[in-house]
């Protein structure tokens, strides 16, 4: 029994292969996350929200109690 379950594990070690990223999936996915964070910040940054945020908490304030 003992043999049959080192066996199950040896087969599913060798099934899995590399779990983890490697360097290169690393750079790629810093890269990405910091052009999507380019991208946003240029959003937010923009007249058209920065208006429309303003436009929203202007209103916000204003309301009557």
């Amino acid at each position: 029994m003992r043999i049959m379950w080192f066996r199950v594990r040896v087969a599913l070690r060798a099934r899995c292969g590399d779990a983890g990223m490697s360097t290169s999936e690393y750079a790629m996915g810093t890269i990405a996350a910091c052009a999507f964070a380019a991208v946003l910040y240029k959003v937010v940054t923009s007249d058209v929200v920065a208006t429309a945020l303003q436009s929203t908490i202007g209103k916000a304030l204003d309301v009557p109690f």
